[in-house]
Parts: structure tokens; C-alpha cells; sequence
């Protein structure tokens, strides 16, 4: 927690776990897949080496192999043979065939596959939330409750299903009307940011299935084991529905691949979760050609407290906007604004309630905050805690790298 005056703001600075980066970890190549206590990932259809590219079916891409790490001990769990530009055309032009099939099926009965998807994602709810918390780091308990999130709207997708509006227009024609009906877009690119994977691609991919529409999915570089995971899972129903797999298409791969979706006329709708940095230039460029695009952006948020403020409930709601998703998330509080008449009171409580988080392996039970995802979160974290010191601010609790060491 970092005090600068007593009428300014409080920074809730984050407790780091950034044992991935320990120089003492372990001196072994092997998987974590491969290893009895991770033998879990298998009954998600993973394994040791695992094809990047979904066009229908599943191939190794023609960009890098890449591995991915597992941010609470810095050990690889698995490869992954990426996609790249020369595997994309293929993609986008099997999705687009198989939306032909799928827009011409009436609204209920997609309705009744999406229905079908939240009932496969709910047998794997613990697994993939279990996955989240060793490739993503957040702690498993959440990472469950964002798979229930894609649930949710999946079940909200089959209502929608049925409800599709559409108005009936008098026409100047004796005995016509004129009836108002929606088609899909088309071809619907989901572009998903490392810390909510699988509940942002679910939350455009069951209302876009839903509304006719097929999707290509691109995930962040450094989840690509529980977008396939997912991506599995999704396969497995339109397969045993008799339907083209490649309503849902997915190709892993780097920003030249995001770049790309940006440009194409051919995907009709872009949503593009991340940074606003590069949302401002996903913008431009799905604007330059007058496409359609969702933009989930960063956020800035503040907690403001006026001097009636029910202090329990500030103390509790702040910790949680603070440490929830390690505080990588849209949501997350980043200042707390109070009435110079509780900033001591509310300060000594947040000091007392930090001190109670748990800080862990994502996987253990009991673990409150995981590690930070990446190395480079981990630098801006410290960079941020050094330019609040070098502008006079105080550190009120943690403001270091904690490193978990494993032998």
C-alpha cells in the first residue's frame, strides 16, 4: 500500500509471487504434463507436444514451437507448434465455408448446441479451471469460476436462441406485410488477453454461435494450452452433432496473426480484448476498413469513500478489487480516493487485512493471491512501485518481489 498524503490517494500496490523467475529452479527438461501429478492434463486432450492450428482439424502451424511455462515454479508444462501467416488463409477460408452450413440451421437448434457446449464445459469445469491456475496463475478456485462464467452465458445464448427479434411492418399493399428479419455477420475473430482466456472468448463465441454466426479464435502467446483445451471441447459437440468443426477455427500465433485479423475484410466482426494500446491500433485498422469491432480495453478505476462510508464493506470490497486476479484484470482498483477523516482508520484496516493473504502456487489450496503471469508484469510492478517512491510516496505494505523457491 503506498501513502502519499493524507488528502491524496492510496495505490494498492500488489504482492508479487515471481518464483517463474528464481535462478534456483530446477535443473530438468522434463514436462509437467508428462509428470504423474499433472497426468490430469491428458483427460483434457493435451499432451506433451500439441498441434496449434484448428481448421477443422487439428495441425502442427508453421511458426515457432513454443513452451509454456508455468508461472508458480517456471517449469515448462507443455509445447505448442504455433500457427503463422501462411497457415491463417486456410483457416479463414474453412470457417468461412463452414458458416454457410451452420447460418442456414434455424436459431433453436443452435440454441440447442450451444446448450450442448455449456453442458461439455461443465464436466471439465474443474480441470480447465486447474488448468488456468498452472499456465495463467490465477488461483484455481477462480479459474473454475471464469469457465462458469462461459457456462453462464451459454445458458443465456439458448434463451436468446428462441427470442431473436424481428417487427412486422404494414405494407401499402393490400394483404403483405412487410416482416423485419437479422442475419448474422459472417465470420466473427476473437482476439482473448491472457488473464480471462477462456470466459472473454465464451462470452462472444455463445451469443456469435448463437446468431449464426462461425468464429476464429486467437488467443495471447502465453495461454495456449487452455485455448486448446477449450477448443476441444467445442469440436467434440459439433462433431458429434454431425457438423463442420470449423464453425469454430482457432490458430495460435503472434501479433502478425492479430495484426492480420485487423486487416482482413473477410472477418466481419473483430473483438479484440487487451491492452488500449493496441486496441487503439486494432480500432484504427478494422476501421480503415469500415469493419465492425468490440473493444475491451484497459481500465483506471477508483474507490472513492466519503466520510458516511460503511468501512467494513470498504475494507473488504477494496482488498478484493486489489488482489482478484492478482490485480491483472480491466477491473481492478487502482486507487482508493477517502474522506481525510477515515484515511487512518481505513488505512490501519487495510494494512491488517493484507497481511492475512495467502501468497502461493496457484494450485494449493488455501492460496489467496498466485503469481504475477509474466516477467514482464513483474517489471512494470516494480517500475511502478520506484516511480511512486522517487515522487514521495511510502510504502505501506509489501512493495518487493517475493520469489518462492522450489528445489
Amino acid at each position: 500500500m503506498l501513502k502519499l498524503s493524507k488528502r491524496s490517494v492510496i495505490n494498492q500496490v500488489k504482492y508479487v509471487t515471481a518464483c517463474q523467475f528464481s535462478t534456483t529452479k530446477k535443473l530438468s527438461s522434463d514436462l509437467l504434463i508428462d509428470q504423474p501429478k499433472y497426468e490430469w492434463l491428458k483427460e483434457l486432450g493435451l499432451n506433451a507436444d500439441n498441434d496449434g492450428v484448428f481448421d477443422g482439424s487439428w495441425r502442427p502451424g508453421s511458426g515457432p514451437v513454443v513452451t509454456s511455462l508455468c508461472p508458480s515454479n517456471n517449469e515448462p508444462i507443455a509445447r505448442i507448434a504455433t500457427g503463422a501467416l501462411s497457415d491463417y488463409q486456410g483457416v479463414v477460408n474453412n470457417a468461412k465455408e463452414a458458416w454457410k452450413v451452420w447460418a442456414d440451421i434455424p436459431a433453436p437448434q443452435r440454441g440447442e448446441i450451444v446448450r450442448q457446449i455449456g453442458h461439455a464445459l461443465r464436466e471439465k469445469k474443474t480441470l480447465l479451471g486447474n488448468l488456468e491456475a498452472l499456465e495463467v496463475g490465477k488461483i484455481a478456485v477462480e479459474g473454475a469460476g471464469e469457465v462458469q462464467e462461459f457456462i453462464d452465458v451459454c445458458d443465456y445464448a439458448v434463451g436468446l436462441s428462441r427470442m431473436i427479434p424481428g417487427m412486422v411492418f404494414p405494407s401499402e399493399r393490400p394483404g403483405h406485410a412487410l416482416i423485419e428479419n437479422w442475419n448474422p455477420v459472417g465470420l466473427v475473430g476473437v482476439i482473448t488477453a491472457f488473464n480471462f482466456p477462456i470466459a472473454v472468448y465464451g462470452w462472444n463465441t455463445a451469443i456469435a454461435l448463437t446468431c449464426g454466426n462461425s468464429v476464429l479464435w486467437k488467443p495471447a502467446p502465453t495461454v495456449n494450452l487452455s485455448t486448446i483445451a477449450t477448443q476441444k471441447i467445442m469440436e467434440s459437440v459439433l462433431r458429434e452433432n454431425d457438423l463442420p468443426p470449423a464453425i469454430c477455427s482457432l490458430i495460435c500465433g503472434g501479433a502478425d496473426v492479430g495484426s492480420e485479423m485487423a486487416d482482413d475484410t473477410r472477418v466481419d466482426l473483430l473483438s479484440f480484448t487487451g491492452s488500449t494500446a493496441v486496441g487503439q491500433k486494432v480500432g484504427v485498422a478494422v476501421q480503415q476498413r469500415f469493419g465492425r469491432k468490440i473493444l475491451e480495453l484497459g481500465g483506471n478505476n477508483a474507490i472513492i469513500v466519503m466520510e458516511d462510508g460503511d468501512l467494513d464493506m470498504v475494507v473488504r470490497s477494496t482488498l478484493f478489487a486489489s488482489v482478484g486476479t492478482q490485480g491483472q484484470r480491466c477491473t481492478t482498483a487502482r486507487r482508493l480516493i477517502l474522506h481525510e477523516s477515515i484515511y487512518d482508520n481505513v488505512l490501519e484496516r487495510l494494512k491488517k487485512a493484507y497481511a492475512q493473504v495467502r501468497v502461493g502456487d496457484a494450485l494449493e489450496e488455501g492460496t489467496i493471491y498466485g503469481p504475477l503471469h509474466s516477467k514482464a508484469g513483474v517489471d512494470l510492478y516494480c517500475a511502478t512501485v520506484n516511480e511512486a517512491k522517487r515522487m514521495g510516496g511510502k510504502i505501506e505494505v509489501g512493495g518487493n518481489v517475493r520469489r518462492l523457491l522450489y528445489g
